[in-house]
């Protein structure tokens, strides 16, 4: 459990499935993305820094999967339709729809593509839910973070955009949802998801300038009722920590302060690192993780998801200690020796050094782009509303946990039985729940209303009068001899 800043225990929960990394690790289409870290298993290094008692601290979940109507929320019905469809051994049948929808070249198709879609989906929205039932304080998903995916398209490795899904059922409870991108690439498709609207605002810090995907200007700000919503930070090449955290902490109390939003959604994309094969940033791992730090800060609820990322043992040394950060947890620069220890030579440290790479953003243009953007936000009307409405059905329903009522002897399947295994900490005993404590589901289940006194008088007038009747049918049913006419003597039987 994490602290906040009164001392009080920080709940985080985090998802993953080690399915979400199988798919990918198969594929032989692109050799770029067989290097990228979701087809990796970057949860397991987790667990080379990460001690079994911080482990147990956190409640790790194995995330649902979202289904197509889930994905339609957003996506089109045409695209969720091919992608369940394609397969590599099908792809000559789809021809004129990969080029509609971009799968193919950047976004290979691949052995379980679906289903990895499904996993990352659940794993985010799943957080979502979780936040707004206020069953966690933080939630992780490092198989989310798809910034780049389409409403019909698929772009840049993202098939289904799992950030706009969760941030669609974040809006279920919360008037204002904030989205920050601290991923080398501008959060493009979470940009265009919320475009024209009020209710969410997008702040992405990105390299700009012959760039991937292009967009991300300082000039791009929203239009419609969502205009000065859309905060694009342009940065040049090869940002260090020093000048990062000198634009990050200022531009998100600017934020904080004029649009007040009651959930944050951080994606936590490590392309930005030093030393990744397709970026060209020179942040440190704390660097990095300064930024989780700030927005932690802040108290509100909080999904940290993944992202982009292509030196895969700098993006587990990343999110591992980005994980610690959220459980306010120390680990150990030292590996301890593991099943992936040589991936981490020649050094075998948690931390990376930055390189000797040339700073090419002067204080003078961050200092402009910073001031032009604080002109941006003095433009908003403080902390924007809402209508109230009816709250939607939630995405994740919960499961109704009667055991009592489920069939022993029936065989379940892996998933299912991963669903019923609980972090120690989530069947808790307190001081107002007797001696014998809650110790599973079943103990859930809510205790009989008290009757009043009107109901209980109900109660036996009711009794009397069943009793009443079954006096009466008793009396009907008395013997065929005792019905006899007994004033005349019984005549005896002759026997022959």
């Amino acid at each position: 459990m994490a602290l906040t800043s009164q001392g009080t225990k920080k709940k985080v929960c985090y998802y993953y499935d080690g399915e979400c990394s199988c798919a990918r690790a198969l594929n032989s289409v692109c050799a770029l993305i067989s290097h990228h870290p979701l087809c990796t298993n970057a949860a397991v290094y987790l667990a080379a820094w990460l001690p079994s008692t911080l482990a147990k601290a956190s409640l790790a979940s194995r995330p649902h999967k979202a289904n197509g109507e889930e994905m339609t929320k957003y996506h089109s019905d045409d695209y969720i339709k091919f992608l369940r469809s394609i397969r590599p051994d099908n792809m000559s049948e789809y021809s004129k729809q990969m080029q509609r929808f971009n799968v193919g070249e950047d976004c290979p198709v691949f052995d379980g593509l679906f289903e990895f879609c499904q996993l990352s989906v659940g794993g985010s929205v799943a957080g979502a839910v979780k936040l707004n039932k206020q069953q966690t304080d933080i939630a992780i998903n490092w198989a989310g973070g798809l910034h780049h995916a389409k409403k019909s398209e698929a772009s840049g490795f993202c098939y289904v955009n799992d950030i706009v899904l969760a941030i669609l059922e974040l809006l279920k409870y919360h008037q204002r949802v904030l989205y920050i991108d601290i991923d080398i690439h501008h959060g493009d498709g979470v940009e265009e998801a919320f475009y024209t609207t009020d209710r969410v605002m997008t702040v992405s810090f990105h390299k700009y300038g012959e760039y991937f995907p292009g967009t991300g200007d300082l000039r791009d700000i929203g239009a419609g009722k969502g205009k000065y919503y859309a905060v694009n930070y342009p940065l040049r090449d090869g940002i260090d920590d020093e000048s990062y955290e000198a634009i990050f902490k200022p531009i998100m109390a600017k934020v904080m302060e004029m649009y007040q939003p009651s959930a944050v959604v951080l994606q936590c994309g490590a392309d930005s690192l030093s030393g990744d094969r397709l970026g060209c940033f020179n942040l440190t791992i704390k660097g990095h993780a300064k930024c989780v730090e700030y927005m932690k800060s802040f108290n509100l609820p909080l999904l940290m998801l993944g992202g982009g990322g292509y030196t895969i043992r700098n993006v587990a040394r990343c999110w591992t200690y980005e994980t610690a950060v959220a459980l306010d947890a120390s680990i150990p620069n030292e590996l301890p020796y593991n099943d992936y220890f040589e991936y981490f030579g020649p050094d075998f440290k948690l931390h990376i050094s930055p390189s000797n790479m040339t700073n090419q953003n002067t204080n003078d243009y961050l200092e402009k782009i910073k001031q032009r953007l604080f002109e941006n936000l003095r433009m908003l009307p403080h902390a924007p509303g809402v209508q109230m409405q009816a709250i939607p059905e939630d995405a994740v329903q919960e499961d109704s946990g009667d055991e009592e009522a489920e069939d022993h002897n029936k065989r379940i399947s892996i998933r299912a039985h991963d669903k019923r295994i609980a972090c120690e900490e989530e069947f808790s005993d307190s001081e107002d729940e007797g001696e014998g404590g809650r110790r599973n589901s079943v103990s859930f289940k809510k205790a009989k209303r008290a009757k009043t006194e009107g109901e209980k008088e109900g109660e036996e007038k009711e009794k009397k009068g069943e009793e009443e009747t079954k006096e009466v049918k008793e009396e009907e049913k008395v013997p065929e001899e005792e019905k006899m006419d007994t004033s005349k003597p019984k005549e005896e039987s002759k026997t022959p």
